[in-house]
């Protein structure tokens, strides 16, 4: 499974749920984090790690073999385990890295194979995403997509209008919300579309999975016991939930697309209906019945 990491405006922490995501990702999957920021990488820097192997000289080696073992062997070893394939922080070098990666010729097709071998999971944190990016190839071709974005007016302005474009990169798009502001409510009455949740502030959790452990008290040092952490493993377990149709769905005849203002949540089915830009649609109110106007009316 290929999850790729965005947001479109500012810095809401995508490196940093990144890495969350991937430690938290429930066992006994495979994972792998990878770090295709065009801006350049932060991971090699936080946690002391060499210059190489990473992505370039991950994307070198595309170039001769699309072995999906490749992009192992192209990985270190972050504190606790984790495999990271990390980006340079040039941003240069990063988006010439990226770039081959995206060559019809050896595409991210190295990335998907590995992505999509048994019991295996690439969590590729791509950072600030716009169609333009050299990122993009590696957000159209993951199973999921997960968009971070902070909840205050300025921010959801800029979703207003990139929503629908942004529902047709993947099949499963989700949103959460990142820190205070305009409630998860507020946001789906809106965009039209549901958060799937909101991460909190966490400042110790983020510390330790930003390489500054000294910073967490010891009962709280590990991603598990963080509130960031906990998250993480939620969306990680949803995700791997919507990997297949639910089984009341699996042998039903395709339902013929409506019109947005007509699609309605049904309570208790699992899938959720989608809005014309992909995303979640927000759940409508419950609508008056005759019988319950007729109580109102009463009551009244």
């Amino acid at each position: 499974m290929l999850v790729a990491v965005v947001s479109v405006k500012g810095s809401p922490g995508v490196t940093t749920f990144s890495v969350a995501l991937a430690a938290r990702w429930p066992a006994p999957a495979r994972v792998l984090l990878v770090e295709a920021e065009p801006s350049g990488g932060d991971v090699a820097t936080r946690f002391s790690l060499a210059s190489t192997p990473g992505l370039v000289s991950l994307a070198a080696a595309a170039r001769r073999s699309g072995d999906p073992a490749t992009v192992w062997q192209h990985g270190q070893t972050l504190p606790g385990g984790l495999p990271v394939v990390t980006a340079p922080p040039d941003a240069d070098r990063a988006q010439a890295a990226l770039a081959a990666l995206a060559d019809p010729s050896t595409g991210t097709g190295i990335l998907e194979a590995a992505a999509h071998a048994p019991d295996t999971v690439a969590i590729v944190d791509c950072d600030r995403i716009d169609t333009g990016s050299v990122a993009m190839p590696i957000v159209r071709s993951a199973d999921g997509m997960i968009l971070l974005t902070r909840a205050h007016a300025d921010d959801l302005a800029h979703l207003a209008r990139r929503l629908p474009a942004m529902g047709r990169w993947t099949s499963r798009p989700v949103m959460l919300l990142v820190g205070e502001g305009y409630s998860p409510v507020e946001v789906a009455r809106e965009l039209g579309v549901q958060p799937l949740g909101r991460i909190p502030d966490d400042p110790r959790g983020a510390a330790v999975l930003c390489g500054r452990p000294s910073v967490a008290r010891p009962r709280r040092s590990g991603p598990a016991r963080s509130a960031l952490g906990q998250v993480a493993h939620k969306v990680a377990t949803v995700l791997i939930a919507e990997q297949a149709p639910p089984p009341a769905l699996r042998h039903q005849e395709p339902v013929q697309s409506q019109p947005m203002p007509v699609l309605r949540a049904v309570p208790g089915v699992f899938a959720d209906l989608v809005s014309t830009n992909g995303l979640r649609l927000a759940p409508v109110p419950p609508q008056p019945t005759p019988e319950n106007t007729s109580r109102g009316g009463q009551a009244s």
